[in-house]
């Protein structure tokens, strides 16, 4: 094999199994990765210098063809009810059957950190066929020094080959797309898709398994620090406002999806962001958009004129779910380490309540904060995926139920129990809808949702006069200065009274039935937390 790039590796790809590939790439810089992106027409230059691609087929994740090898290393650590199997012969045979895939082909390796504090990091290895997955994994994980390379052995190797189809009779799989873990061997095989989100989730699917044995807390999260050095966690799904309220000028950002918490820090995962760039607006969310302009972005199915090289951030003709990969330096206030001492002072949970009933924000107790957590409660709306023509309650557990091999009991007890003895603040910030429900109510303002954020971290809202929840229990403000009141209280936003009553009835069947499968796995202080069902 020829080699080249900014710095071949010691621990060469023979120990991986590829032997016969035409040329490998090492470790190249964003720069000559982007060149050779341009140079090979895998993607056209915008205004402004970002990277434009298109992913084809698949342009989100293949949740349904995921699955981890099952033996005596996971029989009784994974979460098996959640989480698909394959059997170590399928996995053999779909592993052997890529390696032979690359013989005579172009490759791109990148050896990098899953991890930003040095203490718990992992070293990865990410092998694809194409210069700007390479430059896309370059900027979400944390780049070695070069002096550090010349050590590095890979702790978790990614082989990434889309243009590989996989065989359901042979390989175990579903279909053509098959991504799969291997924790006994420390490889990821992903075969027939080029959403690059599959090589960046599979490293933070592989953290969500290693560290809790370890004591720490990963978590599907954004992350940013006061002036104090205290720092916030917010957990949310997509499009409840993780990426855009963490990117708050006045605070410094660690990171904005993919973070541990440690006995002694909070730290990122990831050296860079994966921010959604449908509707993205300079106004509401000025950091992300100016990096829509900046040279070396990597931007996912965002649609662009040919000619003028100009950008529509607005049309979704592509997808749905158009993404953007930046340096985190691309933003201006960002962590240059990425990593936080001590614990943190608040826990945000963010959700977008299509149903309007949740409260713009609300105080959390220790065991509710867990209920929540497990629960990791959003809705859809109409027009975010095709289907949906109106609001439907999503439960994805621990904020992130794809990505988590392990029960999320074991998340949750570690979660509360950091909670409690660091005596943490905990909020819900509901950012969906008021006055109610979506078609007829309108979007929390964002001026309010900052406001009251500000008023968590800063303390002062923990010493405000508080009404209990009738439905939910938990403590709601009563009045906060700089915002107006009347949002304060659900109901009384509704012209309706009924209809709000009859609809937060609803809300509270589904978390409780959604919870049904935790019962049995929780403390009687994590049941006592449940909504009322009265």
């Amino acid at each position: 094999m020829k080699h080249s790039g900014r710095y071949v590796s010691k621990s060469g790809l023979e120990k991986q199994g590829v032997t016969k590939a035409r040329i490998v790439h090492w470790n190249d810089c964003a720069a000559t990765l982007y060149q050779m992106a341009v140079e090979r027409k895998e993607g056209l230059v915008a205004e402004g210098g970002p990277l434009v691609v298109k992913t084809g087929i698949h342009t989100g994740r293949s949740a349904g063809d995921k699955f981890f090898v099952r033996d005596a290393t996971t029989e009784k650590t994974v979460w098996w009810d959640n989480n698909k199997p394959v059997t170590p012969a399928h996995y053999a045979a779909l592993h052997k059957d890529m390696l032979a895939y690359t013989e005579g082909k172009e490759l791109w390796v990148q050896d990098l950190y899953g991890g930003a504090d040095p203490s718990t990091r992992l070293n990865v290895r990410i092998i694809t066929m194409h210069a700007w997955h390479s430059l896309f994994i370059r900027h979400l994980l944390v780049e070695p020094e070069l002096k550090q390379l010349a050590d590095f052995v890979p702790g978790f190797t990614i082989l990434h080959l889309p243009d590989f189809l996989a065989v359901p009779s042979r390989h175990g799989s579903n279909g053509e797309t098959m991504i799969a873990i291997n924790f006994a061997e420390r490889t990821v095989l992903i075969a027939g898709t080029s959403y690059a989100g599959e090589i960046k989730k599979s490293v933070f699917t592989i953290l969500n398994y290693l560290l809790p044995e370890r004591g720490i807390m990963p978590m599907h999260c954004s992350a940013n620090v006061g002036s104090d050095g205290r720092s916030a966690i917010f957990f949310g799904l997509s499009g409840t406002g993780k990426t855009t309220l963490s990117a708050d000028a006045s605070r410094t950002l660690i990171g904005d999806d993919e973070h541990g918490w440690a006995d002694d820090a909070v730290f990122n995962f990831e050296g860079g962001c994966y921010a959604k760039m449908i509707n993205l607006s300079a106004d509401a969310e000025p950091e992300i958009y100016a990096t829509t302009r900046m040279f070396g972005t990597v931007l996912e199915n965002v649609v662009i004129d040919p000619v003028t090289r100009q950008l529509d951030l607005d049309d979704e003709s592509l997808a749905e779910n158009s993404r953007g990969a930046y340096p985190i330096s691309y933003i201006p206030n960002a962590s240059p380490t990425g990593v936080a001492k001590g614990s943190p002072k608040n826990i945000i949970m963010l959700t977008a309540d299509a149903f309007g009933i949740l409260p713009p924000i609300a105080k959390l107790t220790p065991s509710q904060a867990m209920y929540h957590f497990l629960s990791g409660y959003t809705a859809r709306v109409a027009g975010t995926e095709k289907g949906v023509t109106e609001p439907s309650a999503t439960f994805s557990t621990c904020f992130g139920g794809p990505f988590m091999p392990r029960h999320p009991a074991e998340y949750g007890n570690l979660l509360r129990d950091k909670i409690a003895k660091e005596e943490v603040e905990c909020w819900l910030v509901n950012t969906g809808w008021t006055g109610g429900a979506y078609g007829v109510g309108k979007r929390m303002p964002i001026r309010e949702t900052r406001a009251l954020l500000a008023a968590a971290l800063d303390g002062s809202l923990a010493k405000a006069n508080m009404r209990l929840d009738p439905n939910f229990g938990f403590q709601v403000p009563v009045a906060v200065p700089g915002v107006d009141n009347a949002i304060l209280d659900p109901r009384s936003t509704w012209n309706d009274k009924a209809a709000y009553d009859a609809q937060a009835k609803s809300l509270v069947a589904m978390f409780i039935k959604n919870f049904e499968k935790f019962v049995n796995h929780v403390g009687e202080d994590v049941r006592a937390a449940a909504p009322n069902a009265a």
